[in-house]
């Protein structure tokens, strides 16, 4: 598999592109950014250190090197301020988003290529990717909340003194303010995260709570985020490169599960070589399906704005 990244020579386009690199799956790995001379400074860095990872091609440049990707990730995009939402990025993000379709429309992409959004607010660029006409609707995905996921897992295991792999436990809905915790089917190992010593609903809501706000925290302290998103970037593309059927809350536009529908956000869904191979409709609480009804809501208030 090809990957190419718009933005490669960002702080999250490099870290998913080194990750990438370990995983040693991919066959080729091509970075585009608007910092010609970073991207090319990556794309070496990456290149001298493939004699010890895997036997891959890395390269970087214009968009002409984006010809014949299997995947295209977009990472490009104006950083979240400490105190703005992922929703707040929408007027600053959706010109320079455009531009980079627009690029992208001159590729010449195999019939069964992927995007793959990572760029904020990801859930609305993923509606507007999706709806570009470049590939068909269910080969658009967005990361959604595998990130958001990743860092609830990681927290509840910390909370609860468990290995972090142990965690089971689900986000969906938007990436951002409404974001929805999946209490309901929550386990550790198969024992339900309420059953465990130290829970209790206020325990619990803080971790999530904490969760939420993890993005903004990483950027208060270091400047940005990079090294779990990478992961979470790799994961996904990984998991369309081996098409093994993995589950993942990924951004893809909806068409009825849960009666969610004509609106991108995350729902556990089978990941394919082709990007979305089925929508699968979770077991969820009435409180978790109004969580996720009103997160569409949100979300579909922000698209029809952009219209």
């Amino acid at each position: 598999m090809k990957v190419s990244i718009i933005g490669g020579g960002g702080r999250v386009g490099s870290d998913a592109a080194f990750c990438l690199q370990l995983g040693g799956i991919v066959k080729e790995i091509a970075l585009v950014d608007a910092n010609a001379d970073m991207a090319a400074g990556e794309a070496l860095d990456l290149r001298h250190g493939s004699a010890l990872t895997s036997s891959q091609i890395i390269t970087s440049g214009d968009y002409d090197v984006v010809n014949g990707s299997d995947c295209v990730v977009i990472t490009a995009g104006l950083r979240r301020k400490p105190d703005e939402s992922r929703l707040e990025l929408i007027n600053r993000n959706v010109v320079l988003f455009k531009g980079i379709l627009e690029s992208l429309k001159t590729c010449k992409l195999p019939a069964d290529a992927t995007i793959l959004v990572v760029s904020n607010p990801v859930d609305i660029l993923t509606q507007l990717a999706a709806t570009s006409g470049i590939l068909p609707v269910p080969q658009v995905i967005g990361l959604g909340t595998v990130l958001d996921t990743c860092r609830f897992r990681s927290l509840l295991a910390d909370h609860f003194k468990v290995g972090a792999t142990d965690v089971h436990a689900l986000i969906l809905g938007e990436h951002g303010d409404s974001m929805v915790p999946i209490w309901s089917s929550a386990t550790v190992n198969g024992i339900s995260i309420k059953s465990l010593p130290g829970y209790s609903d206020e325990a619990a809501q803080g971790v999530f709570e904490f969760t939420k706000k993890s993005g903004a925290e990483v950027i208060r302290l270091k400047g940005g985020a990079g090294r779990a998103v990478g992961v979470s970037i790799a994961r996904v593309v990984e998991a369309m490169a081996l098409d093994n059927g993995a589950i993942l809350p990924i951004s893809a536009m909806q068409s009825g599960k849960l009666g969610l529908k004509d609106v991108a956000l995350s729902l556990p869904t089978r990941v394919v070589r082709k990007g979305v191979g089925e929508i699968l409709e979770p077991a969820v609480s009435d409180a978790e399906r109004a969580g996720l009804e009103a997160s569409a809501a949100a979300l579909l208030s922000v698209w029809n704005q952009i219209q």
